[in-house]
């Protein structure tokens, strides 16, 4: 039995990124392929679908003005209102056969930001951390990264390249988000079933992961024990936000990419995006330090 149910039934190629902005109550994710922003209220019934000119992946508050879209060339500034989007800082413009992947701010509001090739086909994917305009690249070679995210106290961070099926867990400065030490294994998911895909750690260190491929989000505990596993209605689950009053909800994106039309027979719900139906100890994000 699946302990979700649908949050939104538009479904998308490539659903991810969820964030939600706890000012106006409001889940925003992506179609990554689809080339889509897409924003509804956690109490509302109407999804906004907005056009974008360029694959995008992530999106932080900045103020209650702007937010930061993560783009496949560069990060934009978004104004709210009219959904106006400005180049604040390039990203890869000498690599126009990759996009941006998984991203997530750090406690301190620096930003981690994962880039990889649009056709998988090799490692010249990366990531970097950007704080107050500078972009500086932290680990280069990825095919696919993903599962960026922090401990709440920001003196952690966890990272993949979902390939491998190894997540990487990195000591960090938390006043500056730039790792303090050397990656070391924290999950090694290598043989079992399904990809480790995004990632968001809760108030109490548990890093909850969605598994690309088996319908699932897994708990960890901050030692690496498997605490629970919760059956999602989509195969390809892609990443959870912590949405609603008191971040005491999960949101999760899926997609439908890859599949062949006799696998969406069988996955009628893959691309939707799903409210869980259990309460956690969750926390908002922070508005990135512009």
């Amino acid at each position: 039995m699946s302990g979700a149910r649908v949050f939104c039934d538009i479904a998308c190629a490539l659903g991810e990124g969820p964030a939600y902005d706890a000012a106006s109550e409001t889940l925003f994710w992506f179609d990554i392929l689809g080339r889509k922003l897409l924003e509804r209220p956690f109490a509302g019934d109407t999804t906004v679908v907005h056009d974008l000119p360029v694959m995008a992946s992530a999106i932080a508050a900045i103020d209650a003005e702007r937010q930061l879209l993560v783009a496949a060339d560069g990060l934009y500034v978004r104004d709210r209102s009219t959904g106006r989007l400005t180049l604040h800082t390039p990203l890869e413009a000498d690599k126009p056969l990759n996009r941006s992947n998984d991203a997530r701010v750090h406690p301190c509001g620096a930003f981690w930001i994962g880039t990889m090739p649009i056709d998988e086909g090799s490692k010249a994917g990366a990531i970097y951390w950007f704080l107050k305009g500078e972009l500086r690249l932290l680990y280069p070679g990825f095919a696919i990264p993903n599962s960026i995210c922090f401990s709440p106290d920001g003196s952690l961070a966890y990272f993949t390249d979902t390939p491998t099926g190894l997540m990487m867990r990195v000591s960090c400065d938390s006043t500056t988000g730039l790792p303090s030490g050397e990656p070391k294994v924290f999950l090694d998911r290598r043989g079992g079933e399904g990809w480790i895909d995004g990632s968001i750690v809760d108030a109490d260190g548990v890093l909850w992961n969605c598994r690309w491929g088996a319908g699932a989000l897994d708990a960890w505990s901050p030692e690496g024990r498997l605490m629970r596993t919760i059956a999602l209605p989509a195969k390809q689950s892609s990443c959870p936000a912590f949405v609603g009053p008191g971040a005491a909800r999960m949101a999760v994106t899926s997609a439908f990419k890859g599949l062949s039309a006799a696998e969406r027979a069988t996955d009628p719900q893959a691309g939707q995006t799903f409210l869980l139906d259990i309460a956690v100890n969750g926390r908002f994000e922070p508005p990135v330090a512009l």
